[in-house]
């Protein structure tokens, strides 16, 4: 089971990946060329490498002091080998470096839990990382396919994705049509509605494609579903090794040394779909209390879940005076989600309440 406890340390080297490269240290040895000769009545002129009289000679310049980045250990949540993830700023890159690590196609992976292998949509990676956070992998196992009767304008279904191209279930409704569906199951990823191709789409483009959908009328939807533990393990060698690479506990994140400059571990790595990742402090309570007001709202308006998001909405909620203002950045910064302007003015009112302290 890859379940593991930070305070027991690992007398078996793992599998390790993505090690910080060194910087070359060398030096360029330049002989020097014969001077020629002066006459005993010519001084020499000094040249603008030497140093002048009375002056204090220059130290010499240190060597060029590697650069530390930060480093995530990773496993796959269904049983492999612990691998060490770097050199990402986005999920899309986080993808590609696991994928290395554990030498698989970076589309096998549906999504990645945070210090929990089960699949927990509390626990899902988003757009932040704690710098001690273990991420776990959840890749493609079953693929399910069902046909369902649209009997109710609303399937009951909460939809978000990786931000890598795969939508899946985030929450099921109780009561709702896909309730009764015991197939149906939260962390399935949504491949096709109808015959339909889903890869690629945003979490809110699949659950226009489920409103869109008439009253009555049958379709059919094929499910991915996350591999379970304990079914086609792979084995301890999966992962591949990567030479000279110093061991790896559960733990130990290989990120202590930044600890003087990051601080105390209250920071997380905030990946951004434009531009580097950036390490910043944990959201304040506001933050928390606000974005989660607009993640609800984002539920009940669009049929999607998305913190990221409701972050965002947040971030551009800052500095803006009133109501116009706070409409014409969100329609800047996020246009493609075309959002109803009563939705625009719940989220104002919710970031509002919460900065005034009435939630």
């Amino acid at each position: 089971m890859p379940l593991f406890k930070r305070g027991q340390k690992s007398t078996k080297q793992e599998a390790l990946t993505d090690t910080e490269q060194g910087v070359d240290k060398t030096n360029n040895h330049h002989s020097n060329s014969e001077m020629p000769q002066t006459s005993p009545n010519h001084q020499a002129r000094p040249s603008p490498a030497d140093p002048l009289p009375g002056a204090m000679a220059q130290p010499a310049p240190g060597p060029v002091k590697q650069q530390q980045q930060l480093v995530f250990l990773c496993q796959l949540a269904h049983g492999s080998p612990t691998g060490r993830i770097a050199g990402f700023t986005n999920v899309r890159q986080l993808y590609e470096k696991i994928s290395d690590a554990f030498d698989m196609p970076a589309t096998e992976i549906l999504f990645c839990t945070l210090n929990v292998y089960k699949v927990d949509m509390a626990r899902l990676l988003g757009g932040q990382i704690g710098l001690e956070d273990f991420i776990y992998a959840h890749i493609k196992g079953e693929v399910k396919r069902m046909e369902i009767l649209k009997s109710e304008p609303s399937l009951g279904l909460t939809i978000t994705d990786n931000g890598a191209g795969y939508a899946f279930i985030k929450r099921i409704k109780e009561d709702s049509i896909m309730a009764k569906m015991d197939e149906c199951l939260v962390g399935d990823h949504i491949e096709s509605i109808n015959g339909k191709s889903m890869i690629g789409a945003r979490h809110f483009e699949v659950a226009r494609a489920f409103k869109e959908l008439p009253v009555g009328f049958s379709f059919t939807m094929v499910l991915v579903e996350p591999r379970k533990a304990f079914t086609k393990i792979q084995p301890r060698s999966a992962a591949k090794a990567a030479p000279a690479s110093p061991l790896v506990t559960p733990g130990s994140t290989g990120n202590d040394a930044l600890k003087g400059k990051v601080g105390s571990g209250k920071e997380t790595l905030r990946l951004r779909a434009k531009g580097p990742a950036e390490i910043a402090p944990v959201p304040t309570e506001f933050e928390e209390k606000a974005a989660g007001k607009v993640d609800d709202l984002l539920e009940s308006y669009m049929g999607i879940r998305d913190l990221e998001l409701a972050n965002e909405l947040v971030e551009l909620f800052k500095g803006k005076t009133d109501f116009p203002a706070f409409t014409s950045g969100v329609t800047e910064a996020l246009g493609e989600f075309d959002f109803p302007e009563t939705f625009v003015f719940d989220v104002w009112g919710a970031i509002s309440d919460a900065k005034s302290g009435r939630i």
